[in-house]
């Protein structure tokens, strides 16, 4: 911790951007930290926000106390630390055996003279910035070719840079070397697929190749026109069903967003099946929970339609992110966008663990769970095979 608290000494000023924190050690609790420096009644002082749930929270602390804090988040909690500011960038790694490496790097070839934005209440800044065309946003109805925002579709905006956000968060776990391989499942128009390309591609400069995959040939047809426009010549789509799948050996990242009822399922099983790194999924319509879910002690609630249908749809991702863990996976069950825009709203994000690929999941307190309501979902059975 001596390396740590030397380096974060010089870092904590007011020439500091900004530091992240990821990667958790536990499930509970914060998944994601942010700190920056700002003014407050001029005295420079350390905005934190946290991500803990569903909800953010803001607190401003002194220099000490800001480092006392950022030391015992990465003694505890916390595994993965990444920071820049105008002089250095700061990369913190900590073992699965408490090993901590510091990795402080100064800017020799970069000319960084832009000063911090050090405003206590910040205009929100977005991945792909608003005023900054970009041509698939453009051509799906999202900007003006001048770059603004089209205000009815200004929900889609914000979707895909939350989108963005989330990938931002596992890049390292992805390989700097090689092609990185991601296939999306269920891609429909495909705006979170082209705009996954142009963040990894354009923005990171990461060697990406990405399929997508949907069964409306008309669709598929005018994301390859799209795709050959922009001259992605590693973006393919293709029509096709993600159970019969077999267009790949070795994928690094899976995408299902919105892929109906069973169909999320064998994208996970097909994401396992490969021991990919990363699966994003974003569940839509369940179905086959909520026709089999029976439970005497429930019938006073499972009597309402709606209300049987919310929590079908509950327990059907809570049964695949505890099958995703039993397979080797750090899952987080996380907020996508606003509950004010549509209830479907849950992002299942399960990184690999650094250990060996587990076993054939195991029995656990999930069968007697599913054995109790009377449910067995594909995933289920798909993983028992």
């Amino acid at each position: 911790m001596k390396e740590l608290r030397e380096a974060l000494s010089d870092f904590l000023s007011d020439r500091l951007y900004q530091i992240i924190i990821s990667n958790p050690r536990r499930k509970e609790g914060a998944f994601k930290i942010k700190i920056r420096p700002v003014m407050v009644k001029e005295n420079i002082c350390f905005q934190e926000t946290i991500w803990k749930g569903t909800q953010v929270f803001h607190e401003n602390y002194g220099k000490d106390e800001m480092l006392k804090k950022v030391l015992s988040y990465m003694e505890t909690d916390f595994k993965q630390l990444e920071g820049q500011s105008m002089d250095s960038r700061l990369h913190v790694l900590v073992s699965k055996k408490g090993k901590m490496t510091v990795n402080l790097q100064r800017n020799k070839q970069m000319n960084l003279t832009e000063k911090p934005d050090m405003s206590h209440n910040r205009i929100k800044k977005y991945i792909l910035k608003e005023g900054v065309a970009v041509p698939f946003l453009v051509d799906l109805g999202v900007q003006t070719p001048e770059g603004k925002i089209v205000r009815s579709r200004y929900d889609k905006f914000k979707q895909i840079n939350r989108y963005l956000e989330f990938v931002e968060d596992i890049l390292p776990t992805l390989s700097k070397r090689g092609t990185v391989h991601i296939i999306d499942f269920g891609c429909g128009k495909s705006y979170l697929t082209f705009a996954l390309y142009y963040y990894l591609h354009e923005l990171k400069k990461m060697d990406v190749q990405i399929t997508g995959l949907d069964l409306k040939t008309d669709v598929i047809n005018n994301c390859n026109r799209l795709a050959e426009s922009y001259g992605y010549s590693k973006l393919h789509f293709y029509q096709g069903d993600i159970s019969t799948f077999e267009g790949a050996e070795k994928v690094d990242m899976v995408v299902t967003l919105h892929a109906c009822d069973t169909a999320t399922d064998y994208a996970i099983k097909k994401a396992v099946d490969w021991d990919a790194k990363v699966i994003f999924t974003v569940p839509c319509c369940q179905h086959e929970v909520n026709r089999q879910l029976e439970n005497d002690l429930l019938a006073p609630v499972l009597k309402y339609g709606l209300l049987k249908e919310r929590m079908a749809a509950l327990i059907t991702d809570g049964i695949r992110a505890n099958l995703l863990e039993e397979c080797g996976y750090d899952t987080q069950v996380l907020e996508f966008i606003d509950m004010e825009h549509t209830p479907k709203n849950i992002l299942i994000r399960a990184v690999k663990r650094d250990e060996k690929k587990a076993v054939q999941c195991r029995d656990s307190l999930l069968s007697s769970m599913t054995k109790e309501l009377n449910v067995e979902t594909t995933l289920q059975k798909l993983l028992k095979k």
